[in-house]
């Protein structure tokens, strides 16, 4: 039997695991940590019974990814939940642009803007299982639908500033750009359309989903798969050179590049050992969860059906906020993002004591707390917020760099999602998880299709390995 040998037990390793276990490799996964499931995990902070996602929280890319839809996860437990909203964008005059799941609807919200938004989203997100089939994959190869793929790919070249000049409203650049800056790049930068459009167009067909009992019930849920395919699990084992790996027919790193090229040393060839150091990173999250009585009392009432709200304001604002961060420098009032996701999964509360999930674009590494920050934020569009938090946590860019190593500087995107590395993934090459080793593969969130607990990482990265092994079979 082919042995398979995972490092890192991130959604993405664990999709890599069952992938080759499926196929019939027997297969150990070794995490660093205690626990495995990276960002996607979840616990009790604050109150006794209030429950907090830890990084991975709303999964509009997730609950339609074709690899976790494909291996029925409803089985082991993962039930996905769904606010009446996806998402509001609040501005200071009491407005908001609002996303619904409904492409119709949210142009009805959207008055002048609502033609264009259905013109613009309406196709794709009818089409967006068929287009998932490429998008969710590596882009530099024979699509298998190329002119759907043509016709939904050609504005995501587009600095989102350009996109974003479709609509007339405040309400639709705001709404459309806090989309966007998910991608944590400056939305004047080519291809910064990209993430949002992708992200808008999935949420339009599958909704921004939660999952119920917490993110953790997808690390959970494909634990267990992998326990049924007889797959290994060990913890605590940190790999730090290429002499603690045993013997395997093919590895998979669930890693960042630049742990990749210092635990494999010289087996890389050179040039991908130099672009596996020099990648680069992006700007930094600063995350603070709040234990909130009575919930957050926004100004405007969508808000308060919203599983998140995105906080920056106008969209000029929220524009100069992410060139400010991606320069180096912390702006006085960051883009902030939060997630109310008991409002699709009650049992995540204790009474009427509601866990509140933040966090604020800061720049990579940044040293300052940003707590303060966020709550004015979150007080500017909701005001006697303050008086409601009976508790937080807080967790710096450190923090969150040491609880996930892939996190550097805070980095939560595993790297900086700029056109090169977003459609390439670590070094430029056709085979973005090949390592240039034999036998060893990265499948981490550096790999396309990037970002997100979708597993799709993970799941192409198995499948090249199972390509390679059987040409050499």
């Amino acid at each position: 039997m082919s042995t398979a040998l995972v490092v890192g037990g991130g959604p993405n390793g664990l999709a890599a695991a069952i992938f080759l276990a499926k196929a019939g490799l027997q297969v150990t996964v070794l995490e660093a940590a205690d626990e495995v499931g990276g960002g996607a995990r979840s616990s009790e902070a604050i109150v006794p019974g209030l429950l907090h996602d830890h990084c991975s929280a709303i999964h509009p890319m997730a609950v339609g990814s074709p690899f976790l839809s494909s291996f029925e996860l409803h089985r082991y437990g993962l039930t996905w939940r769904w606010p009446e909203i996806d998402c509001v964008h609040p501005l200071d005059d009491g407005n908001a642009g609002v996303l619904h799941r409904s492409v119709a609807q949210t142009a009805a919200s959207l008055g002048r803007d609502g033609s264009r938004w259905r013109l613009v989203f309406g196709y794709p997100a009818a089409q967006f299982d068929a287009l998932s089939e490429d998008i969710m994959r590596p882009l530099l190869r024979f699509p298998h639908h190329p002119l759907m793929l043509a016709r939904f790919g050609a504005p995501t070249v587009l600095p989102a500033s350009t996109f974003a000049r479709l609509f007339h409203t405040e309400q639709g650049r705001a709404l459309f750009g806090g989309v966007a800056a998910h991608a944590f790049r400056p939305l004047h930068y080519p291809m910064t359309c990209a993430i949002g459009i992708g992200i808008i167009t999935a949420g339009h067909r599958h909704g921004w989903a939660v999952a119920e009992g917490g993110s953790q019930a997808i690390t959970n849920a494909m634990l267990a798969l992998l326990s049924d395919l007889g797959g290994q699990i060990e913890t605590g084992v940190r790999v730090q050179t290429a002499a603690q790996l045993p013997p395997a027919d093919v590895t998979m790193f669930d890693l960042a590049p630049s742990a990749v090229a210092a635990i494999l040393a010289d087996r890389l060839p050179r040039r991908i050992s130099r672009a596996y150091t020099k990648f680069r990173r992006g700007p930094g999250a600063f995350k603070v969860d709040f234990a909130v009585e009575g919930g957050v009392p926004w100004t405007n009432p969508d808000a308060h059906r919203a599983g998140t709200v995105h906080l920056a304001g106008s969209y000029s604002e929220l524009a100069a906020t992410e060139r400010e961060i991606h320069a180096g420098r912390m702006p006085e009032r960051p883009f902030v993002l939060v997630g109310q996701q008991y409002l699709a999964d009650p049992q995540r509360s204790v009474g009427n004591v509601h866990p509140v999930w933040s966090y604020a674009h800061v720049p990579n590494g940044y040293t300052g707390d940003a707590t303060a920050a966020i709550i004015a934020q979150i007080e500017r569009f909701a005001p006697g917020f303050r008086e409601r938090i009976i508790g937080c946590t807080v967790r710096t860019t450190t923090q969150l760099a040491t609880d996930n190593d892939n996190y550097v500087g805070g980095d939560i995107m595993t790297g900086a999602k700029d056109i090169r590395q977003l459609v390439f993934g670590p070094r430029i090459t056709l085979s973005p998880y090949a390592v240039g080793a034999p036998g060893m593969y990265i499948c981490s969130a550096a790999t396309p299709p990037g970002p997100g607990a979708h597993g799709m990482c993970g799941a192409n990265a198995a499948q090249a390995a199972l390509n390679d092994l059987a040409r050499h079979a």
